[in-house]
């Protein structure tokens, strides 16, 4: 995120796109709802489906699942036209903005509506509604980014803020919800195919060096594969042996007889995990590790606020810390590696890595502190991009609107898209081992429009079988307004019912994010 928590609550103005915020992220989604309700601030809501959210939305874009660019697009042609911009700020603060507004004429509200279903005075009232609040905050999740144009996806919104000047300032800015728990640490420690620590690049030598004289050895100057890639590999014979450590890739991944495939192929599978899982059926070898009360160490969470986590119960049998497993394998592989605890490796991040250089265990004992923090007098930086972006100028990316990689047709008539639920969590290797939270979201379902349902034969409770290019499933039928005619939902927590057998491997070029937003499906009432 750009801006923190906390400071939702000074927005003004909400865009919130890509994201069931109160079921994904439930703390969250009450800052936004008490500055709705208790300060008046405007909630503009996009999302195909009738989400809790829409309830509190000043006005809901409700767009065909895969058309995110065109609507954002829709929207700068609002504010071209109608002179909303904030020129000062793109003057001063950014660069490349003529070719963002020539991108954007034809992206007319009517030309747009014919694209999204939005219609086009919804479209107008919201482009208004974000450029002329006092401050507007633009809140996204995976909804957005998992597309094959995600990327473009999160551009067009950095395009929205820029034009507007909606960025470097309290309420308002770029702010991803980040998925799981501790993703925004691992990446900012270099868990990303071609970056290090503090993102730095691998290809370049000169951002290698300091982790290459800490570490005292060479480091790869290519990136290495993404997910998608190492399975495709796996599948191919060109990568033969995985390691795997709190992922389920046999839950989480798209087209899951591709991953069967693939990591049955493997001369070695590795995981590492607390729970046995779909993934560790196919394993050579399990690793125990500990969970997250179960050990010491730092978590930085969505808002790159960076705190500590202390041991709560002590780890069953012969589960170690994940530092500690790796630290072992190093040293078979020939490492030198001497960590006593995670201080130690706090320590050796404090020197390496420069937007965790102030971070110190003794300053975060008892509040977190945002990076970047430079030095330990340093107070951390709640708010990005407040005086100038990463690379000086904000530059405008021009992004055109392409459908989703697969489309509809008389055989597969229907839109999936897939995401999570409020009872349960991710591929529910934890939460369905809760009986509280199994007791409210037994089984696995499908969300299907009245209209449809009709037309189908089909009525609330009935087994409905569902199938793509890829697989097919069995769900029980959710019959309800929350999608719109044409479009249907599944989550992804159940194994007995595992969405991704449906979903399309088809990835995003530059991030490599699968779209698991949208696919072709047919759906028939179960003989």
């Amino acid at each position: 995120m750009t801006n923190s928590i906390a400071d939702l609550e000074q927005s003004d103005c909400f865009l919130i796109t890509g994201t069931n915020t109160t079921e994904n992220h439930p703390v969250i989604s009450t800052f936004i709802k008490r500055a709705v309700t208790q300060r008046g601030a405007k909630l503009i809501l996009a999302d195909p489906r009738n989400i809790e959210l829409a309830k509190f939305a000043t006005v809901w874009l409700r767009h065909k699942p895969g058309t995110d660019v065109a609507w954002i697009n829709g929207l700068m042609n609002v504010i071209v036209s109608e002179g909303l911009l904030n020129e000062k700020f793109i003057a001063e603060r950014t660069e490349n903005v003529e070719a963002l507004k020539e991108t954007v004429k034809k992206y007319t509200p009517e030309y747009v509506e014919k694209i999204t279903g939005i219609p086009a005075e919804d479209l107008k009232k919201a482009a208004r509604l974000y450029a002329t609040s006092p401050a507007s905050a633009i809140v996204y999740a995976m909804g957005i980014t998992q597309h094959i144009n995600g990327t473009d996806n999160v551009k067009s919104l950095a395009n929205l803020s820029m034009i507007t000047g909606q960025i470097g300032r309290p309420g308002t800015g770029v702010n991803p919800l980040r998925g799981q728990n501790n993703v925004q640490g691992a990446c900012d420690m270099g868990c990303l195919p071609g970056t290090l620590p503090a993102y730095k690049k691998v290809v370049e030598a000169a951002e290698r060096k300091p982790f290459e004289d800490a570490w005292g050895t060479a480091l790869p100057d290519k990136p290495g594969l993404t997910i998608p890639k190492i399975l495709d590999a796996a599948e191919h014979g060109t990568v033969k042996a995985l390691m795997i450590m709190g992922e389920n890739p046999m839950m989480s991944d798209p087209d899951l007889d591709h991953v069967e495939k693939a990591l049955k192929k493997l001369d070695v599978l590795v995981v590492q995990d607390i729970f046995p899982n779909e993934t560790t059926a196919f394993a050579h070898v399990v690793l125990p590790s500990t969970g997250w009360a179960e050990k010491d160490g730092t978590f930085s969470n969505t808002e790159r606020r960076v705190q500590r986590v202390r041991k709560a119960v002590q780890k069953p049998g012969e589960a170690l810390d994940d530092w500690q497993i790796l630290s072992l394998i190093a040293g078979k592989l020939g490492a030198n590696w001497n960590y006593t605890s995670p201080k130690d490796i706090m320590d050796e991040i404090n020197k390496v890595t420069p937007s965790y250089a102030g971070i110190t265990y003794d300053r975060i004992e008892k509040a977190g502190i945002q990076w970047p923090c430079p030095n330990t007098e340093h107070p951390g930086t709640p708010i990005l991009h407040s005086a100038a972006f990463t690379r000086g100028k904000g530059l405008f990316s021009v992004c055109e609107h392409i459908p989703p990689a697969e489309e509809t047709d008389k055989k597969f008539p229907f839109v999936l898209t897939t995401g999570r639920i409020l009872y349960q969590y991710h591929t529910a290797t934890m939460s369905r081992r809760s009986k509280g939270l199994v007791s409210r979201t037994p089984d696995a379902f499908i969300e299907v429009n009245p209209a449809d349902a009709e037309k189908l034969g089909i009525t609330q409770g009935d087994m409905v079988d569902v199938s793509s290019r890829r697989g097919s499933i069995r769900v029980s039928a959710e019959v309800s307004n929350k999608c719109d005619k044409g479009v249907v939902f599944i989550p992804f927590h159940y194994t007995e019912a595992a969405v991704n057998k449906l979903t399309n491997k088809a990835i995003d070029p530059v991030a490599n994010i699968p779209e698991y937003k949208v696919c072709a499906v047919n759906v028939r009432k179960a003989k």
